[in-house]
């Protein structure tokens, strides 16, 4: 039974990271409010009846504070944030969405076009006349 509890948690941290996602990409105010009803969906996982247990949802807060460049230390709150992100997909369309203003990740080496110098460093052909 405990291993269903564990992966019913892993799913619902995982819906919680793609709504924070969400929101990165529309900035709408519709996804904020979805990503902190999920969040506090987390919260509830604690098992405490009273409202204490609130980290998720103050959380969420501070992310889409950063994430729409309201929050104060913006870098430090998404960074935190992303060091949670295991799946290196998920993390990296989160870095993506949140570089709008900024330079985005790179995600494939840039690739040398050729040029006039196609052929040096290559011996030259012998011309075979007959």
């Amino acid at each position: 039974m405990r291993e269903n509890a564990a992966e019913q948690e892993s799913k619902l941290l995982c819906a919680w990271q793609l709504a924070v996602l969400r929101f990165a990409v529309t900035l709408d105010d519709d996804d904020r409010m979805h990503a902190l009803g999920v969040a506090g969906e987390v919260d509830r996982l604690g098992g405490t009846a009273d409202d204490a247990f609130h980290f998720f949802r103050r959380t969420t807060a501070e992310l889409c504070a950063a994430i729409s460049g309201r929050g104060v230390d913006q870098d430090a709150v998404i960074g935190r944030f992303l060091a949670q992100i295991d799946n290196v997909r998920l993390k990296r369309a989160v870095e993506a969405a949140i570089a709008r203003d900024r330079m985005p990740p790179k995600l494939v080496a840039s690739r040398v076009k050729p040029g006039n110098d196609l052929w040096r460093g290559l011996p030259p052909r012998r011309a075979t006349g007959t």
